[in-house]
């Protein structure tokens, strides 16, 4: 009887210290990409390929034709898969104007018109995380909107990851509110991302990321490479227009690689070599394409994080073209340049980083560092009030490695020295934890532990 008491009672202290740490991984996400279909998300290509041109200047009239009729559509979608969970999304047009003369490419007044599907938090509902695909569509002249531009991977395919995004995960709920946006004028300016991103800091929204897809469809590249095995992720080092005080911390103490966009796309790749197989994401650690822009900048330029998820190789003869042969060679974004289990493969990426970052509790809100001349680093932070949350992870890495290399969980301690692991040598962050192992965004330290 001693013996079985002794043993019975080392079993549930076993139990109790294994409580304490999260799971490895956290079998929803497996579901979650198990659930989304590249043939739906072939046929909601083919549909916003029908509408013959999504130019921001076509038809708004038409129920066939034109940017107006495309949109409509994306709503009804939204609204479709609405009525499947219980009217578990808000759905809504998002409009703004733009004046005639703004803009070059726009030569009279617009409307430029979003579409959001919101599916509201149930702890925190003002905070956000957001993936958008671009609306519209162009052909080589900017100010065509009556030829046929098809569209198929620019950007059919990054509309038609954000709705397949949201059929999958309407079937959940989470702490945190997911946005799944259409934005329009993308080709003409950005226009829709900049007035969403103005109405978000306007009405005080707390976004803990953007994931922007656009062309997320092809694997032929102009390089003469085919790969479907690989993606890249295009992000900022750090805000565009940062105080004072943060250049100073970043010239003396570092940071300047580690702003909240880079640490958004850390995330996106660490989630893909977890759960992801054969695919790797291939990091791209400036803003966008040389020269070029994204839906994701406006939001950067408001203060917010934002990424840029696509293809790792391009084909520039899909791209901005007029459909036409010539010497030999096809232009034309058609739908024939599309892979359909390629798209489907990065629609599982970002829905598997929106629900693990939704899932995830608060990441800390200020983390301060200490060791100058120490032979240890101490981490201190305040307690994250979370009822998600379960403890903490330490990460650091060295100053050259673009990735984070080591990492340590503290459990619910805030204040943590790194014994032997010198302030000098290696760059820190820290994430909460979640019981099921889904993480925060790491955050990188903000200020200095005053000397004792």
């Amino acid at each position: 009887m001693i013996k079985f008491g002794c043993f019975w009672f080392t079993l549930l202290l076993s139990a109790s210290l294994w409580s304490q740490n999260p799971a490895q991984s956290d079998q929803r996400l497996y579901d979650i990409i198990d659930a989304v279909s590249a043939d739906r998300i072939q046929t909601d290509i083919e549909k916003l390929v029908s509408f013959g041109t999504r130019h921001t200047l076509s038809d708004t009239t038409s129920d066939t034709r034109g940017i107006g009729a495309a949109r409509r559509w994306i709503k009804s979608e939204f609204d479709r898969i609405s009525q499947d969970c219980d009217g578990c999304l808000e759905v809504a047009f998002h409009k703004g104007l733009v004046k005639a003369g703004e803009s070059r490419r726009i030569p009279e007044d617009t409307w430029i018109v979003n579409v959001l599907a919101i599916k509201r938090g149930t702890v925190h509902p003002n905070k956000y995380i957001i993936m958008s695909g671009d609306i519209d569509s162009r052909v080589s002249d900017p100010l065509d909107g009556t030829s046929d531009s098809p569209g198929a991977n620019d950007n059919a395919s990054g509309m038609a990851g954000v709705i397949e995004a949201a059929r999958v995960l309407s079937k959940y709920d989470f702490p945190v509110s997911i946005i799944f946006t259409g934005l329009s004028g993308e080709e003409q300016g950005l226009f829709g991302g900049k007035f969403l991103a103005a109405d978000a800091k306007e009405r005080g929204w707390d976004i803990i990321g953007v994931l922007n897809n656009d062309m997320i469809g092809n694997i032929k590249g102009i390089d003469g490479v085919i790969d479907n095995t690989s993606f890249r992720v295009f992000s900022e080092p750090m805000p565009p227009n940062p105080t004072e005080q943060q250049l100073i911390w970043n010239r003396f103490y570092g940071g300047e690689v580690d702003g909240p966009s880079r640490q958004l796309a850390r995330y996106v790749d660490a989630i893909t070599k977890k759960y992801m197989t054969n695919l790797d994401a291939v990091m791209i650690y400036r803003l966008d394409r040389f020269g070029r822009g994204g839906h994701h900048r406006p939001f950067n330029d408001a203060g917010f994080p934002g990424i840029r998820i696509m293809e790792t190789h391009e084909n520039y003869t899909m791209q901005h073209q007029d459909i036409r042969v010539e010497d030999g060679i096809a232009y034309g974004d058609v739908i024939e340049g599309v892979d359909f289990d390629y798209a489907a493969k990065l629609t599982a990426v970002n829905a598997i980083s929106l629900a693990s970052i939704a899932w995830a509790p608060a990441a800390p809100d200020l983390i301060m560092i200490g060791g100058a001349v120490q032979p240890s680093t101490r981490l201190r932070w305040d307690p994250v009030d979370d009822p998600n949350l379960i403890g903490y992870k330490v990460y650091w890495r060295d100053t050259t490695s673009p990735q984070w290399q080591y990492s340590r969980w503290v459990g619910k301690e805030t204040d943590v020295v790194l014994k032997n692991i010198i302030i000098d040598n290696f760059l820190f962050g820290v994430a909460s934890v979640n019981k099921e192992g889904n993480e925060s965004v790491v955050v990188y330290p903000k200020t200095l532990i005053p000397r004792r």
